[in-house]
């Protein structure tokens, strides 16, 4: 067997516990390796200038369609076409903001999509897994929810 190409960070499970602290959001979160970026639930997505800066606001909700509505305005990282599980392209918004997962935090680019009828909130893909280990058979390695 070839030796690694790096030294991984951290072992994680398919889903796992993640704080985003400047949103003051604890979520559940899948680990997608098909996926390049990662996904934050978001509804009433809207960008705007502001003092010659591009903003985004939206709402999102860390527990489900019953938990409160959390409602944000933040600078506007980027705007990336997106192409989904199910084959459909689309632009999105990406917002960027640090992620802590156990003992790790570090900053990760969040696209912007409604999940309502997704299982998890967010979606962890490979920009951000950079480093780590899947374990696919696990989960919650740092932390149960």
């Amino acid at each position: 067997m070839r030796e690694m190409p790096y030294q991984p960070k951290a072992v994680i499970g398919r889903r796992e516990m993640v704080a985003l602290p400047e949103l003051g959001l604890i979520l559940c979160a899948k680990a997608d390796t098909g996926a390049r970026t990662s996904a934050l639930h978001a509804e009433d997505i809207e960008s705007f200038e502001e003092d010659g800066h591009l903003w985004v606001s939206f709402t999102t909700r860390s527990g489900g369609p019953s938990s409160p509505a959390h409602v944000y305005r933040l600078h506007l990282h980027d705007r990336r076409r997106v192409t989904s599980s199910n084959g459909q392209a689309e632009w999105r918004y990406v917002i960027r903001t640090p992620m802590r997962l156990g003992e790790l935090e570090f900053p990760v680019e969040l696209t912007l999509a409604d999940r309502r009828n997704m299982r998890h909130p967010m979606l962890l893909g490979r920009r951000a897994l950079r480093r780590l280990l899947v374990a696919p058979g696990a989960g919650f390695l740092h932390g149960e929810p």
